[in-house]
C-alpha cells in the first residue's frame, strides 16, 4: 500500500519541475503525437482527455449550453482522445451529473458529440464514461438520527441494558429508547451502536455491494449488464466513438472488483468471483455495441486502503479484460469511501479526502516521492503482465501529468500506450495544441494545488483558478460561474 504525506510525517511542498518544450519538428517526430489504435478505432495522437465532473448538467441529468462549452473547449485543443464526464446509467435522481439511463437523454449527447467533432476538425474520438453507484446519504444530524432514521429494534435495547446494567431497557418503549440514545455520551454510543450504525450517525448512510439483505443489492449481478449495455447502445445512437466503463474509484463496479466485497453468491470472496460482474458487463456491452465501437475500461491498480484489492489483483483482472477482448484499460488509483475525512453535518462523504484520495490526485504538497507520475508504475506493471499474456491491449496512464518530455519518456519506456492528463488539460484546454505548433512557452502550467477538487468535493462548478488571471468583470464575452466570482470557461488562445 502506498503512503500518504503525513504518515512519514513529513510533509514537502514541491516546486513545479522545469520543463523544456519541444520545437514543432520535434513535436511531429514524437511518440505522444503519432497514431495510435484502440481496438476498431484509430486515433490521430496519443493525448487523452480524461473524465473529470464539472457539475454543468441539469439536476434531471440533461446536457446543457455549459456542458456544450465545457467540452468544446477541450476540443479546440484537439486531443487524441477526449472521455466525458461519469454519466448514470441509471434514470433516477442524481443531481446535476449527466445520465444516459433512457432514450431522452440521447438528443443533448448527440448535440454535444457533433459540437465536439465541430470543434476538434473531426480530429478527437469522443468516449462517454459509464457509471453506476449505490446510495449514499449525506450526514445526519444528530436528533433527527436518534428520533428518526435508526432502526430501534430488540438487538439494540439488549446492547443498551448491558451497557447500563439495567433489563429495564430491553422492554423499553421505543421513545424512551430513542431519547436516552440522543443524550448519550460517546463511551454509551460506542457499546450500544453498531460499527454500520455509528458510520450511519458520524459520516451517513451508505450502501455496499455486499449488503445482500437488501434485495436491489442482491439483484445487482441480474441487473447491471442490461443497464451498461443499454446505455453503450444509447452512447452508440448518439454518435460516440466509445464508452469507457467505471469499474473505478468508490462506485459499483470498482466495489465488486475489491478484496472488500464478502458477497457469498458467486460474485465475491476470490478474485474470480470478484471479477465475474465486471466481466459479465463487459460482454453485454460489447454484444450491443457492434464491431465499430470502442469499448473500455477504467479501473484500479490499487485501492489504497486497508484490506482493498493491490496491484496483483489489478495485474490479474487487467489480464481477464484484456483476453475478454476490452479495447483499452484506464488505469487509475485509489478514491475510496473506506478513508474518507468525516464530513460536516448536512453533507455527503466525499472519497478523494483520505490517503486513497490524495493517490488519485496528488498535490504538490506531498512526500519526498512527489506528485509528478506517481501511479505510472501501476500501469506499468498492468502493462507488462498482458503482453506477457500475449496481449496487445493498450493501456492509458495518467495522475501528475505536467509536461511533454515527462509524457514522451513513459511511452518511450514502454509503461503506458497513451498518456492522459486531467489537471493539466483543465489549466490550458490548448496545451497539446500549443506543443504540436512548437509554442510551449504559451503554455499556462497546472499548479497541482488541487483547487479544482476543492470545487468538485462541494458540488460547485468546476473551474481553474488560472483562468482567472485573465478575468476582466468588465468584459462581455467571459461568462462566470454560478456565484459570480470565477470564469466559467479558460480564456480563448489565438494563435
Amino acid at each position: 500500500m502506498s503512503s500518504a504525506p503525513g504518515r512519514s510525517g513529513r510533509r514537502i511542498k514541491h516546486a513545479l519541475p522545469p520543463v523544456r518544450w519541444p520545437t514543432a519538428a520535434e513535436a511531429a517526430r514524437a511518440r505522444w503525437f503519432s497514431p495510435g489504435r484502440l481496438g476498431p478505432l484509430a486515433t490521430r495522437t496519443r493525448t487523452w482527455v480524461p473524465a473529470m465532473v464539472p457539475w454543468r448538467a441539469t439536476d434531471d441529468g440533461l446536457v446543457t449550453p455549459d456542458v456544450i462549452d465545457w467540452y468544446a473547449r477541450f476540443a479546440e485543443g484537439r486531443p487524441g482522445v477526449l472521455v466525458v464526464e461519469a454519466t448514470g446509467i441509471r434514470d433516477v435522481p442524481s443531481g446535476p451529473l449527466l445520465r444516459i439511463g433512457h432514450d431522452r437523454f440521447i438528443p443533448g449527447l448527440r448535440t454535444l458529440v457533433e459540437t465536439v467533432r465541430e470543434k476538434s476538425g473531426g480530429q478527437t474520438r469522443l468516449f462517454i464514461q459509464l457509471i453506476d453507484f449505490l446510495r449514499v446519504n449525506r450526514r445526519p444530524d444528530p436528533t433527527k438520527f436518534f428520533t428518526r432514521y435508526l432502526e430501534i429494534g430488540d438487538e439494540i435495547r439488549r446492547r443498551l441494558a448491558s451497557a447500563l446494567g439495567d433489563g429495564a431497557w430491553v422492554t423499553a418503549p421505543e421513545p424512551d429508547v430513542r431519547a436516552r440514545l440522543l443524550q448519550a455520551d460517546r463511551a454509551l454510543l460506542d457499546a450500544v451502536l453498531t460499527a454500520r450504525e455509528l458510520e450511519s450517525l458520524d459520516f451517513g448512510y451508505r450502501e455496499r455491494v455486499w449488503d445482500t439483505h437488501l434485495p436491489h443489492i442482491r439483484e445487482l449481478p441480474f441487473v447491471l449488464p442490461g443497464l451498461f449495455a443499454a446505455a453503450a447502445r444509447r452512447a452508440r445512437t448518439a454518435g460516440f466513438d466509445g464508452v469507457e466503463l467505471h469499474y473505478a474509484h468508490a462506485y459499483t463496479m470498482a466495489s465488486f472488483l475489491s478484496r472488500l466485497n464478502t458477497r457469498d453468491d458467486g460474485y465475491g470472496g476470490a478474485p474470480e468471483h470478484r471479477v465475474r460482474l465486471p466481466l459479465e458487463a463487459l460482454r453485454a456491452v460489447r454484444a450491443n455495441a457492434g464491431s465499430h465501437f470502442a469499448v473500455g475500461i477504467r479501473y484500479l491498480g490499487d485501492e489504497v486502503v486497508e484490506g482493498g484489492s493491490d496491484l496483483a489483483d489489478a495485474v490479474a483482472f487487467g489480464v481477464r479484460f484484456a483476453a475478454a477482448g476490452v479495447d483499452y484499460l484506464s488505469v487509475s488509483k485509489g478514491g475510496r469511501f473506506e478513508d474518507a475525512k468525516q464530513p460536516k453535518v448536512g453533507e455527503a462523504v466525499y472519497p478523494y479526502t483520505g490517503e486513497s484520495g490524495y493517490e488519485c490526485m496528488p498535490t504538490v504538497i506531498s512526500d519526498e516521492r512527489g506528485p509528478f507520475g506517481r501511479n505510472v508504475p501501476l500501469a506499468a506493471t498492468i502493462r507488462a503482465a498482458i503482453r506477457e499474456a500475449g496481449r496487445e491491449t493498450p493501456v492509458v496512464t495518467s495522475g501528475g501529468i505536467f509536461s511533454f518530455e515527462q509524457a514522451e519518456e513513459i511511452l518511450r519506456a514502454g509503461e503506458a500506450d497513451y498518456v492522459a492528463a486531467a489537471r493539466q488539460t483543465l489549466a490550458d484546454p490548448d496545451w497539446f495544441r500549443k506543443i504540436e505548433l512548437g509554442r510551449g512557452e504559451a503554455i499556462r502550467r497546472c499548479e497541482f494545488t488541487n483547487y479544482c477538487e476543492g470545487l468538485d468535493q462541494h458540488h460547485k462548478q468546476v473551474t481553474c483558478k488560472l483562468w482567472d488571471r485573465d478575468l476582466d468583470p468588465a468584459d462581455p464575452d467571459v461568462r462566470l460561474a454560478a456565484d459570480g466570482k470565477r470564469r466559467l470557461s479558460a480564456p480563448t488562445w489565438v494563435d
